[in-house]
């Protein structure tokens, strides 16, 4: 059975809004059944019952229990869908409807309802008196990191959008994307500063703690912040600060990334933790949580392969021919393939402990199509996904990430020949030759299409591949948006402005501060 360590239980702080007359205040009575916000916020038991309730909105529909993956990765040229549900296929064709919210406006509506309990938190803790200075450093070095996560996605995906810093507001004004990428630096620099290496080497009530963020995990988003706004020098010198710490490296199985087997290993930087024994039963899909809450992911079964899964999303032939275009130093396809997608292997492949080409033999059309294996629960005692339940961490920042956005900052840098040996680190695991014996002495360049290559064959269905195609401007380009068409017929329906998902309608109705919906819809 597998044990997690980090506090699941989530908070609900109700602020109470007295509307009565001066003369009716006798009337407007408190229930003894409920914690108000001047009531709960007491000790430090309160304060990390309140960040374990931030850390609660990851675990739901609209972030990583399913949502957020299909939106980053669906429009990547590395996927496709063929869901009978519109609002899914319709991510990956750039043809999301303003008029129905689902899928992305459930995101919306999670990153927000994550912004407001780190809100809370930051609003609150610092008035309450703790013997454990550290611990409440901590704890709202926590606070800062997740809401620095939850307005990196709101930024990235949404464009201009309102950067709540209060709890005790309703409405909020509409933002410039340059003025949220300067909120996302700025939270996740504070986090970066209060933040402990490991929960190891800590004393009070989160010390060993498992899942929490740490300052690795802070600095890497940090890098990863600055790189998407092209300040290659301070992005380097964050990515250099977490290869610094000297703390994290690549496992030997890339496996291991993408099932319930070595979680929170060395590899991973920050990973949602999800759990079948954690909780009750109950699919958490959205909106004030319940006892019988799970701490489950429904990734699984959303991609999972015909008979075992829904098949709502399924790998490009372009990412499987990828694969194959440079062979080990023995010889043998890049074996990051039969990691990241089951299709019908010469030789055989299993799958839920059943052969690939057996069980699918009576169907042509199944036995010559290729579908998603990462985040599958295939290789143990699991028939299939159908109880919507897998246990599987999502590894949202890998080390080798880290190494990769490292080396293309040193790349933009000017610093191309020592870019080599920080994508030499991640082709060494999959026993790929010495680039810089392959193609030695590249241009910055030929070092910047390198760099794609690498990313799209290790990040394939992680939510990487179409945040690099948006940053790195190809859609702005007519040639490599021809490539991308070639390559993926989803992008033939692309028109510029959709490369960001829509506010949802309900929101700009409810709000009176957003003004302006964004471009293409």
């Amino acid at each position: 059975m597998k044990t997690k360590n980090i506090l699941y239980n989530l908070v609900g702080v109700i602020i109470l809004l007295a509307t009565g007359c001066v003369s009716d205040e006798d009337l407007n009575q408190v229930s003894p059944n409920f914690d108000t916000a001047a009531s709960f916020w007491q000790n430090d038991t309160d304060a990390l019952k309140g960040v374990n309730a931030v850390y609660g909105s990851l675990l739901t529909d609209g972030t990583y229990m399913r949502s957020t993956p299909l939106l980053l990765d669906l429009k990547g040229d590395g996927t496709r869908s063929n869901s009978p549900w519109s609002a899914m296929a319709n991510v990956g064709r750039f043809n999301t409807s303003i008029s129905d919210a689902a899928i992305y406006g459930w995101a919306f509506e999670t990153y927000y309802q994550g912004i407001y309990r780190a809100n809370q938190v930051l609003d609150n803790v610092p008035g309450i008196e703790m013997e454990d200075s550290a611990l409440k450093n901590r704890i709202l070095g926590q606070a800062y990191f997740l809401r620095g996560l939850y307005f990196f996605h709101a930024v990235n995906m949404f464009k201009n959008v309102p950067l709540p810093l209060v709890s005790t507001e309703i409405y909020h004004e509409q933002k410039s994307q340059e003025e949220g990428w300067e909120q996302v630096i700025f939270d996740l620099q504070m986090a970066a500063d209060l933040l402990p290496v490991s929960y190891n080497d800590v004393s009070g009530l989160d010390a060993g703690q498992v899942g929490r963020a740490t300052r690795g995990a802070a600095l890497a988003y940090l890098g990863k912040a600055y790189l998407f706004t092209y300040d290659y020098q301070n992005a380097h010198d964050a990515f250099q600060d977490v290869i610094d710490l000297g703390i994290y490296s690549l496992v030997s199985n890339f496996r291991d990334n993408f099932t319930e087997n070595n979680e929170n290993n060395s590899e991973s930087v920050f990973e949602v933790q999800f759990s079948r024994e954690a909780g009750g039963v109950d699919l958490g899909w959205g909106g004030a949580p319940v006892s019988g809450w799970g701490k489950t992911s429904a990734r699984a079964i959303t991609y999972g392969p015909p008979t075992f899964g829904f098949t709502d999303v399924q790998p490009t032939w372009t990412l499987f021919n990828e694969y194959q275009d440079e062979l080990t130093i023995d010889g043998e396809v890049d074996p990051r393939l039969d990691v990241t997608m089951f299709y019908n292997k010469p030789g055989g492949m299993m799958l839920y402990g059943v052969d690939f080409a057996s069980h699918y033999g009576g169907n042509d059309t199944y036995l010559n199509e290729i579908f998603c294996a990462k985040y599958q629960n295939s290789d143990g005692d699991r028939e299939n996904e159908y109880d919507w339940r897998s246990g599987i961490n999502e590894r949202i920042m890998r080390y080798a990430d880290v190494l990769l956005m490292y080396a293309e900052c040193l790349n933009e840098l000017g610093q191309t020949a020592q870019s080599y040996q920080y994508i030499q680190m991640v082709r060494d695991r999959v026993n790929l030759p010495d680039l810089a014996t392959t193609k030695p002495n590249m241009t910055q360049q030929q070092m910047r299409d390198q760099i794609a290559h690498e990313r799209f064959l290790e990040f394939a269905l992680e939510g990487h591949r179409f945040d690099d195609i948006r940053r790195w401007g190809w859609l702005e380009d007519s040639a490599k948006l021809d490539w991308l068409k070639a390559r993926d017929s989803e992008f033939n329906s692309y028109v510029p402005g959709r490369e960001y998902f829509p506010i949802p309608q309900a929101e700009m109705d409810n709000n009176p501060l957003l003004t302006e919906q964004n471009d293409g819809y």
